[in-house]
């Protein structure tokens, strides 16, 4: 983005705003071009991907919304082939899915919020109490920078009211002790959410850290621990109430992120410090044969 003088200069027109190659190109396949085949053809007709937005046929697919586009249809569907017939489908079928999983992306409420640097307004903030980023919408002028500086590309420019728009992790129903829509609509069960007691003067140490192999411990470091009498006696002394203490204690993230580091950061290289985690899938040949 550069220095506040060359922001200055950017201010009424972005020159850095994402590309579609940030997204993905939304295709189709040619599907007709199967029915269609001339019989007696010497080569085996397939289906081609084909651009949704010029209408071109893609050389290739670089991006896609999730990994059965990209395939083509759901293993079920390719399991039928006759070259699978001697494969053992259930263990093909798992070790697929640990290298190309669905990954749903979120906004991350970054403890170090790019989105938050780049607003030239200072529409966006991140809440003291739950750590929650926010737009405000009075404030929003249209710029679009937030867009630019946000590293996983999850706010949106809103065409129609002139303002960028995210994720506001369903504020009004966590104020009222509820959990955030996606969780609890999540079919899987999969979403975990929880309060974490965190060191904010250990923020800056940590995204400033020189290796960037080094930046998931120090991201482990701003973490406290909420059984630590030491922690619990701190933050009953900054008047964090009772009751956040004991969510801290018992909910499961805590323990999935430092205790058993299952849960992983997306991208920490990019220095943001994000707190949305992600537990990856277990190796298939483990689970295979832990079944027989």
């Amino acid at each position: 983005m550069g220095n506040r003088a060359m922001s200055l200069g950017k201010i009424f027109a972005n020159p850095h705003l994402p590309g579609i190659d940030d997204y993905y190109e939304p295709f189709d396949f040619d599907y007709q071009n199967l029915h269609t085949a001339p019989e007696g053809s010497k080569s085996q007709p397939i289906a081609r991907p084909r651009s949704l937005i010029t209408g071109e046929r893609m050389a290739k697919i670089e991006k896609g919304p999730n990994w059965e586009d990209d395939l083509g249809g759901e293993f079920d569907k390719l399991a039928k082939d006759k070259n699978f017939d001697n494969i053992q489908k259930a263990m093909y079928s798992q070790f697929e899915n640990t290298f190309m999983m669905y990954l749903p992306r979120l906004c991350e409420h970054c403890l170090n919020p790019a989105c938050v640097a780049t607003c030239p307004s200072g529409a966006i903030y991140k809440r003291e109490e739950d750590g929650i980023v926010l737009i405000d919408q009075d404030k929003c002028r249209g710029w679009r920078m937030c867009i630019t500086g946000c590293p996983y590309k999850k706010i949106y420019f809103n065409w129609k009211s002139g303002k960028s728009e995210k994720c506001i992790f369903c504020y009004p129903r966590i104020e009222a002790g509820q959990p955030t829509v996606c969780s609890e609509t999540c079919v899987g069960r999969i979403r975990y959410l929880g309060v974490l007691l965190y060191d904010a003067d250990a923020i800056e140490r940590a995204a400033s850290t020189e290796n960037e192999k080094d930046l998931y411990q120090r991201q482990l470091e701003v973490f406290l621990d909420p059984n630590d009498p030491k922690v619990i006696e701190q933050a009953i002394k900054d008047g964090i109430p009772l009751s956040v203490i004991e969510a801290a204690q018992q909910s499961p993230v805590y323990k999935m992120a430092m205790e058993w580091k299952l849960a992983l950061p997306l991208h920490p290289e990019y220095r943001t410090l994000p707190m949305v985690w992600y537990v990856p899938p277990l190796s298939s040949d483990s689970v295979c044969s832990r079944r027989g």
